[in-house]
């Protein structure tokens, strides 16, 4: 009798049916980027399928990855949820993720580089590690840098002990196409690239509004409409790191807020709606419409 599974138990055992939804839930935008993450997944679970029925499995496909693209796009966010999804279908440990940036890998001295690296990669073991701005690990001009020696030993690791970690490496496009081509060997350990796109203005609004929702804040109609007026200027400008921009706008908006409650009437009372609503003057007051009129 021809042995059988059923795909729908399998889901529900590996959870990656609820990891899925809150992949689309949770994630504003970036459909290129969950199409391809909904593509590695099913990949590894009929990976998972094919070994418990008795077909050869590839037990250690290549998982390294590389997540390109500008600051406060997802991709930490993202490289959580993969090391969720690695976990639960069994190809690592653990679903930890340890970020680090050159700092944390590279020493400034002789001898001090390897035990750094190592000491980060024994950390990382049995889940993710997230290198950030991977780029500046390899510096060519400088003879006397001490990255080369830190991509040396992630090298090994990386085709050595597979099956012990994965690393994702993360930056710009455009440095980290450079990275790559300066370090072939690096390059042909990834066998996952995922680009990630900038956010549209309506998106970041949407993400400004579900941080404040986090926050029990909350915007007026007015002030919605001058954040997202906000977004599109900011957007033009030196600097701007998509999200992370708006978390920054979004801090110095409840500050103003603070400060506007603080000076009203001190004989008024204050109700909830007072102690959470942004209104539109907190958000105009932002330099950023200034520099505009000027």
């Amino acid at each position: 009798m021809q042995k059988t599974v059923n795909i729908k138990e399998e889901y529900k055992n590996t959870q990656m049916q609820a990891i899925m939804e809150s992949l689309h839930k949770d994630l504003v935008g970036l459909e290129p980027v969950k199409k391809r993450i909904q593509e590695i997944a099913a990949l590894l679970l009929i990976e998972r399928l094919r070994k418990s029925v008795g077909y050869v499995a590839d037990t250690n496909p290549g998982l390294h990855m590389s997540f390109t693209g500008s600051p406060g796009t997802g991709k930490t966010t993202v490289a959580l949820m993969m090391a969720n999804i690695l976990s639960k279908l069994g190809y690592i440990k653990t679903s930890n993720l340890l970020t680090v940036t050159r700092d944390d890998l590279v020493g400034q001295y002789i001898g001090h580089t390897a035990p750094k690296t190592k000491e980060v990669l024994k950390k990382a073991m049995g889940g993710v590690l997230f290198i950030d701005e991977a780029y500046y690990l390899y510096k060519p001009d400088n003879e006397r840098d001490y990255g080369s020696e830190s991509i040396e030993i992630l090298l090994q690791v990386m085709e050595n002990q597979r099956e012990d970690l994965v690393v994702i490496l993360a930056g710009y496009k455009e440095r980290m196409d450079v990275f790559y081509e300066s370090n072939p060997g690096l390059a042909s350990r990834i066998a996952n690239h995922v680009d990630f796109p900038d956010y549209e203005s309506d998106e970041l609004l949407e993400i400004g509004k579900r941080m404040l929702q986090e926050q029990q804040y909350l915007l007026t109609e007015e002030a919605e409409t001058s954040f997202l007026e906000y977004i599109e200027i900011r957007k033009t400008q030196p600097f701007f790191a998509n999200a992370r921009s708006v978390k920054n706008a979004l801090d110095r908006a409840r500050m103003r807020q603070a400060i506007r409650i603080c000076e009203s009437d001190p004989d008024k009372l204050l109700t909830k709606r007072d102690l959470v609503t942004i209104c539109e003057e907190d958000v105009r007051q932002s330099r950023v419409f200034a520099l505009q009129t000027d």
